[in-house]
């Protein structure tokens, strides 16, 4: 019989905690899950899902735009923003309790409160201890304050879901997933948005084709993109205006300044000095290897905390894949080649495999097939940014490399190209396949001539 109290604690209740929970107890392990905050982690909470949620309200506004080019006669439209917010409220509740509901049918104890470790098999939860033969940590990430003076009057992503009424003016910093995503929010439900970023193009990472094109969209769209700029200093009026200072010399006021500057892992509060995980890699990361094991053997992490993908299914993949290690037939890594994304701005982005740049970085002869054209449903209304998509190809073997996206229902389609890049599809069968038509998605399959 075990000394320890549990075999498995899984410290923190996210997308990859929960996931790797539930199959450990579902292989027979005694599993405990500690929880400081809400079920469901950042995604669940403030991440992924009321962002789409207030996606999909936003776009509303395109819709309304677009409707009278179909004839349609449509009277000035009002909304309500505490009615959304509202309404998003009821659904995250719902969702919390389908995780406990989870949790608790695999046989999972939940324990509330903050996980510290004391040693490197005891954790404090709520002023009482308990011994564990593997220990995960999965707690997530936070939102990254910049060092810039007046900070403090700023708000992050997490705070911008419950603001008690919608901004009339919002300045955003930052040029990744979560600002671009909030400043479509902000700017399709009313809002005056200027988003400043320090790179000359957001999205740093990803294709540059996607890049050029995303930030030339967004401007077009109305929003003010002060690319290759800083912000200097934050000031709050008495009446609670913030005054930004920009490193181009000029000054904006406005009612809400959203911080979007990335984030960083979640570990300053879990004592990881006592487990001998004193010594993090970049921003806090627990570093680990390819099945999740960190420098002390019985502990593994997953999700953002590890400073890797910061993506919700790849920590589910990875979480699932620690329980197998540990309790299931044997040794087992999560794949993460090939792992699509979208970023839900407007309009969105998607993407899979690699870019053109890291695929000309690898290979010694590429191939780009490039497309921009307008998206019929735009045609009539006579708006609307045109859509790209994009093929990397290695023309040796033929393989399609990278397949990428901006465009109406990107995420979407990305996702199917996905399957295809992980079967290892060609050029050639991509060409043979018949398209859809008339959609967006045939596109990735009409590409005949690669560009210079």
């Amino acid at each position: 019989m075990s000394n320890f109290d549990f075999d498995f604690f899984v410290i923190g209740a996210g997308s990859g905690g929960v996931r790797a929970a539930r199959i450990a107890a579902g292989h027979g392990a005694r599993v405990a899950i500690a929880e400081l905050d809400r079920y469901g982690g950042t995604c669940v909470n403030v991440g992924c899902v009321p962002k789409k949620l207030l996606v999909y309200a936003s776009s509303y506004a395109q819709d309304f735009a677009d409707a009278a080019g179909f004839g349609w006669s449509v009277a000035p439209p009002g909304f309500d923003w505490p009615t959304l917010v509202r309404n998003k409220d009821a659904e995250i509740q719902r969702l919390n309790g389908i995780y406990e509901q989870l949790l608790s049918r695999a046989g999972v104890a939940m324990l509330r409160g903050r996980a510290e470790f004391r040693d490197a098999h005891t954790l404090e939860v709520a002023g009482r201890s308990y011994t564990s033969r593997y220990i995960l940590i999965a707690t997530g990430g936070e939102a990254h304050i910049p060092a810039i003076a007046g900070a403090e009057y700023g708000i992050t992503s997490s705070d911008a879901f419950y603001l008690p009424e919608l901004p009339r003016r919002v300045v955003i910093i930052g040029g990744g997933y979560i600002a671009l995503e909030f400043a479509g929010i902000f700017a399709g439900l009313g809002s005056e948005v200027h988003v400043i970023h320090r790179s000359e193009k957001v999205l740093r990472g990803f294709d540059a084709d996607i890049r050029t094109h995303l930030t030339e969209a967004l401007g077009e769209a109305g929003l003010d993109m002060r690319c290759g700029f800083t912000v200097q200093s934050i000031e709050r009026a008495d009446d609670g205006t913030r005054v930004v200072q920009v490193s181009d010399g000029t000054r904006i006021e406005c009612d809400q300044l959203l911080l979007a500057t990335g984030r960083v892992p979640r570990t300053a509060e879990l004592g990881l000095e006592r487990a001998g995980l004193d010594v993090c890699g970049p921003g806090g990361a627990v570093e680990v290897d390819d099945f999740g094991k960190s420098r002390v053997p019985h502990i593994f992490a997953v999700g953002d905390v590890t400073g890797g993908m910061a993506l919700t299914p790849v920590a589910i993949a990875e979480g699932h894949a620690v329980a197998d290690t540990l309790f299931g037939a044997g040794p087992r890594r999560a794949d993460r080649r090939h792992v699509p994304t979208a970023v839900f701005s407007q309009p969105p982005v998607g993407t899979v495999g690699l870019s053109e740049e890291e695929a000309r970085a690898n290979f010694e002869r590429v191939q780009v097939y490039r497309s921009v054209f307008r998206p019929m449903r735009t045609t009539l209304s006579g708006r609307g940014p045109r859509a790209m998509t994009k093929l990397v190809v290695d023309p040796t073997s033929d393989r399609v490399l990278g397949a990428h996206m901006v465009g109406p229902d990107a995420g979407e389609i990305i996702q199917g190209l996905a399957v295809a890049l992980k079967a290892g599809v060609t050029k050639a069968q991509l060409d043979a396949t018949v398209g859809v038509h008339p959609t967006t998605a045939e596109e990735f399959v009409l590409m005949g001539e690669p560009v210079a």
